[in-house]
C-alpha cells in the first residue's frame, strides 16, 4: 500500500469517526415541551445540554416541523422592568465539561405558529444544531403537568440520535 493510500484511508477513517465522537460529547438530559394553554399558537422546549468534551460548543439553531418558526430564545428585563422574550441568534454556549440549562423563565427553544395542538404525552421531534458537534435529533415529550421548577436533569428522559 502506498503512502498516499494509507493517508487517504486514515483521513477517511477519521472523518467517519468524527460524528460518533462528537455525539458522545454532547448529551441532552430531561427534555420536555409545553404550551401555556391547549389553544396556544406557540410553545417551548426545555432541557439540560451537557458537554463532556474538552472544548466549549455553541447551540446555534433548532428546527422542527411542529411549528412554522423555531428559534432560540431567552427572557430579559427591559428598561421598564418588564420581562420580555428575545430571539438569541448567536445561540447558547455549552461550556467544556459543563452544561447549559434551557428552562422556563430563561433560555429555551421557542415554537411559534404551531402546526398542531400539543397534547400531554405527545412527542415533538427537534433537531438541535451545534457549531462543533453538528446536528442532533431529540425526541421531546410534551409534559403539560410539570411545575415550573421541576427538572434540572432528574425527570422524563427523551431520546436522541446523531444525524
Amino acid at each position: 500500500m502506498s503512502f498516499k493510500s494509507i493517508t487517504l484511508a486514515t483521513v477517511a477513517a477519521i472523518a467517519l469517526a468524527a460524528p460518533a465522537f462528537a455525539e458522545s460529547m454532547i448529551k441532552v438530559d430531561d427534555p420536555y415541551a409545553r404550551v401555556s394553554a391547549k389553544t396556544s399558537k406557540s410553545g417551548a422546549a426545555f432541557m439540560v445540554i451537557e458537554n463532556h468534551g474538552d472544548a466549549a460548543d455553541q447551540l446555534i439553531d433548532a428546527r422542527s416541523d411542529v411549528a412554522k418558526k423555531v428559534e432560540l430564545h431567552t427572557h430579559s428585563e427591559n428598561a421598564d422592568g418588564v420581562m420580555q422574550m428575545l430571539h438569541v441568534p448567536e445561540g447558547f454556549t455549552i461550556p467544556a465539561h459543563g452544561n447549559h440549562m434551557l428552562m422556563r423563565g430563561g433560555d429555551h427553544v421557542m415554537f411559534m405558529g404551531l402546526n398542531q395542538q400539543l397534547e400531554h404525552g405527545d412527542v415533538v421531534t427537534v433537531t438541535l444544531v451545534f457549531e462543533k458537534a453538528g446536528e442532533m435529533t431529540v425526541e421531546i415529550p410534551v409534559d403539560l403537568e410539570r411545575k415550573p421548577m421541576h427538572g434540572g436533569g432528574h425527570m422524563n428522559h427523551g431520546t436522541m440520535k446523531k444525524n
